[in-house]
């Protein structure tokens, strides 16, 4: 258990000291400019890649200085219950964490270009540990304005595409369908431009075929120590997907472990920082160490799940698919994490596979990472709740609530439907890069009305749901602090205006505010089907209204959220993770 007081700060130095240690960086001060991404040769003896042009300059950063944004960030070491492994699983956590490792390095050139390429090109050391808390420099938790000089917007396309490529472009080449078109879109394809400027598409294991080898090496010699018969298969099949690209089998595979304390979530997986269209996987790793106790504690609401879903609140036609009955809920320690899952805002919980052939067939795996909620609630939302919360209703914010609403804002990711219901394909692929924000809406939703309806079966064990309606309400401060850049802000900025225009929550005169449990119900299943209906219909343009009528910050919203920096109350966290 994480018991570090609220008010421990990440000073500059010390960040600069732990985020090299980290990445095993050394401080190197030049005042060349930032050198744009240069695509790496392919094995297969490959087409000319063209280098996308330099980024547009802009002004300097304004408003918060480097400094001042280290600061928003809290430093936790991470320190897994691992006194229950056994030999073979001491022996195999070193190599599960270099495969992790390496997953770091292609999510740098998925996002900006090689990290030291990027380093060199910053002088200033508080910006170097910015840049390595951020993986590029860009501040995520700030709308991803620039924060070193001379560097211009985040391409809305990261690095997966070319700098200078359109969307009218791309639709243009995948128009004609067929093999080509399908690669342009895959998961799992850098796309650049051969000698004649056509869009061509390298796949993501030949692209970073040195990365990808190393990691599938560390994973077999794993795999042969997994006294586990499911773990093994796991990664020897996952080893043969980062040197092929082809993942389903290991997500099966994955899905099919029961019984092994080690677990490992390593790969290009969420789409998220693929802006422009929401095509491209990123990397990303978490090495975990299951919580025996607290997993059992979880295992019975799994049975429930085929209830839940029958008993959303949307038309029939929106939750008629029956995904699979084989998944499980899990609580885990982390103990290291590297790629996506290691940038800006900390992920405290998982729902995955995100392939729907594979939810539908078997389910999903929802993974609550104890060790980090529990940080973020004692360091972030108790301090938050101090100052935002009403008196009478500040007790209200439990660690069990907010367990509950991250554990079932997971199972919510299952349920509702994948496929939209006329023929468009699936949501994800008919909603583009406006699909994870809304997702991640759906879950944060959802999550309460499975909530209350467990509670009203007695699952839950108490007289109402009001602790978890209290404790969503400071949670959304606090994900609203991650701001419109990451979708978890976007999702939670659009909650918050839908909650508070519909009274599920009041700002009193004191400057605190109060939830009303009766219109939270009646808002938060409003939102719901709003959401699914939108995902149903694959409806593009409207989650484009949605995001402008509900997608922004108010002013004074912005202003409780200034009072929360003045407190010096920290927006996330950043993990020392020894090795």
């Amino acid at each position: 258990m994480i018991t570090f007081g609220p008010s421990v700060r990440l000073s500059a130095s010390i960040a600069l000291v732990a985020q090299a240690a980290c990445f095993g960086a050394q401080v190197v001060t030049t005042s060349a400019p930032v050198p744009a991404p240069v695509s790496p040769v392919s094995p297969a003896g490959p087409p000319q890649v063209t280098t996308p042009p330099t980024m547009p300059v802009s002004p300097a950063p304004s408003l918060a200085t480097p400094a001042e944004r280290l600061a928003r960030y809290t430093t936790i070491r991470l320190q897994p219950d691992t006194a229950h492994l056994t030999g073979h699983e001491r022996q195999m956590l070193p190599l599960l964490i270099d495969a992790a490792r390496e997953m770091h390095a292609i999510y740098w050139e998925q996002s900006i270009g090689p990290r030291d390429s990027v380093m060199r090109a910053i002088s200033d050391p508080t910006s170097r540990a910015l840049a390595d808390v951020n993986v590029g420099p860009w501040d995520r938790l700030d709308n991803n304005v620039p924060f070193v000089v001379g560097i211009g917007p985040k391409p809305a396309g990261a690095n997966f595409y070319p700098r200078d490529m359109t969307k009218e472009e791309f639709d243009r080449a995948v128009a004609g369908g067929g093999a080509r078109a399908d690669s342009l879109k895959s998961l799992y394809t850098m796309v650049r431009r051969d000698a004649a400027g056509r869009l061509i598409t390298i796949p993501y294991s030949r692209f970073f075929a040195g990365a990808n080898q190393r990691a599938a090496q560390k994973l077999r010699q794993a795999a042969a120590l997994a006294d586990d018969a499911g773990l093994r298969r796991y990664l020897t099949l996952l080893a043969a997907a980062l040197v092929t690209d082809r993942y389903q089998p290991s997500d099966l595979a994955w899905m099919d472990m029961k019984h092994n304390t080690l677990d490992l979530v390593l790969g290009p997986i969420e789409t998220y920082e693929d802006e422009l269209f929401g095509y491209k996987a990123a990397n990303e790793a978490f090495v975990l160490v299951k919580d025996q106790a607290w997993s059992a504690r979880l295992a019975k609401y799994a049975s429930q799940l085929p209830a839940l879903q029958r008993g959303i609140p949307v038309d029939s036609q929106y939750k008629r698919e029956r995904p699979g009955t084989d998944a499980d809920l899990n609580a885990y320690d982390v103990v290291y994490v590297a790629g996506q899952a290691n940038q800006a805002s900390k992920t405290i919980a998982i729902n995955l596979p995100n392939d729907e052939v594979v939810q539908l067939r078997k389910g999903s795996r929802r993974l609550q990472l104890k060790n980090a909620v529990r940080a973020k609630f004692d360091r972030i939302l108790l301090p938050i709740a101090q100052e935002l919360i009403v008196d009478d209703q500040r007790g209200r914010v439990t660690f069990d609530a907010f367990f509950e609403n991250v554990m079932f804002h997971e199972v919510a990711h299952g349920l509702g439907i994948k496929n939209t219901i006329d023929g468009k394909g699936t949501v994800r692929a008919a909603l583009k890069e406006k699909a994870g924000a809304l997702e991640e809406g759906k879950a944060d939703i959802l999550g309460l009305y499975m909530i209350r309806q467990l509670n009203a079966q007695g699952e839950l064990g108490r007289e109402s749901v009001e602790d978890n309606y209290v404790t969503f309400l400071a949670s959304l401060f606090r994900s609203v602090r991650f701001g419109a850049g990451d979708a978890h802000g976007r999702a939670n900025i659009v909650a918050f205006n839908f909650l508070q225009r519909a009274g599920a929550f009041a700002r009193e005169a004191s400057g605190t505010y109060r939830v009303d449990a009766v219109k939270m119900r009646a808002a938060a299943d409003e939102l719901s089907r709003q959401i699914l209906v939108l995902q149903g219909n694959g409806d593009y343009a409207g989650v484009v209204r949605l995001y402008a009528d509900l997608g922004a910050i108010g002013p004074q919203l912005q202003a409780d959220l200034d009072r929360l920096k003045a407190k010096g109350i920290p927006v996330d966290i950043v993990y020392d993770q020894g090795r």
